[in-house]
């Protein structure tokens, strides 16, 4: 933890990995930075907890960035983040860096996410399998074109399936591979592999021929989310909050945060408010499964 002495926190600016708060004022009392990084499924939520604790809590900011999983625990065993934000759990190369470090990194589940597919709203498909997903986005697949999967995409003339992936550092890309592919296969190349959650969900919206895997939060009317069929015989289920939470959407996933070693003070406070009823509601609110039982009236 770092602590600045700005009257009010209004502008936070991130430089890989270094924080600078920048504000108006002075002469105030001191304020705790706690510094926040990771994964891109979860900067929406972590962005709006940030906000809403420094409502809680006026003498703590939370600093969030982005920039990936990988980046995010990389940042933490480094010691140059108190928190790093994730949406796959860490590697055991990562743990043992850590380890390395004199750090036992701590795991907390801050919540669920149903990894959704995507396509363009103009796309017939409705439903798909994980082995037709496997097929089409990994290494060996015969997956190349719409009328393989049956249907024909209007304004896609050349049949070809345009496939939108995330770049090797997201957590969303290492479960995907873990989850679809299998541990033992990875992806095929030729894919257009996107920085964001975001920019996934915005290129299939403008690209018919596009089909793209990113977080539940992401959705928009733009763009179609398929069921997602596991086994030939299996339901075929919608991706939802409520089917994350249940277990039945079939590549729904826990999102975590990690500590270097058991967190203290401030930042024991704030992981604590997270998983609160408080801060679930706000997980809540932006299209993910709360972690547990949560009255949110």
């Amino acid at each position: 933890m770092k602590t600045t002495k700005p009257a009010f926190v209004s502008c936070v600016l991130a430089l890989s990995a270094v924080l600078v708060v920048a504000c108006g004022g002075g002469g105030g009392s001191s304020r705790s930075l706690i510094q926040n990084k990771g994964s891109d499924t979860l900067v929406n939520v972590a962005q709006a907890w940030a906000e809403e604790y420094a409502v809680v809590a006026p003498g703590i900011a939370v600093a969030v960035t982005g920039g990936g999983s990988g980046t995010g625990i990389a940042a933490m065993i480094n010691g140059t983040v108190d928190i790093a934000n994730s949406s796959r759990k860490m590697k055991d190369s990562e743990l043992e860096l850590a380890r390395g470090n004199g750090n036992e990194p701590i795991e907390f589940v801050v919540g669920y996410d149903a990894l959704a597919v995507y396509v363009h709203p103009d796309n017939p498909m409705d439903e798909v399998s994980l082995d037709q997903l496997a097929a089409l986005y990994g290494e060996g697949g015969d997956i190349e074109s719409w009328s393989q999967y049956g249907v024909e995409v209007p304004g896609c003339s050349s049949d070809e399936i345009v496939r939108v992936s995330r770049q090797n550092n997201s957590g969303t890309y290492v479960y995907f591979r873990e989850a679809v592919l299998g541990d033992r296969r990875d992806f095929r190349l030729g894919s257009r592999d996107m920085h964001g959650s975001k920019d996934v969900v915005d290129l299939v919206e403008n690209t018919p021929c596009a089909i793209g895997y990113s977080g539940l939060a992401y959705a928009t009317d733009h763009v179609k989310m398929p069921c997602v069929r596991q086994g030939e015989d299996g339901d075929c289920v919608s991706p939802s909050v409520e089917t994350a939470i249940d277990g039945s959407y079939p590549i729904a996933r826990p999102l975590f945060m990690y500590t270097a070693g058991e967190p203290e003070g401030a930042i024991r406070d704030y992981i604590d408010w997270v998983l609160s009823d408080e801060g679930q509601c706000i997980i809540y609110d932006k299209g993910y499964a709360p972690r547990g039982d949560v009255d949110c009236s």
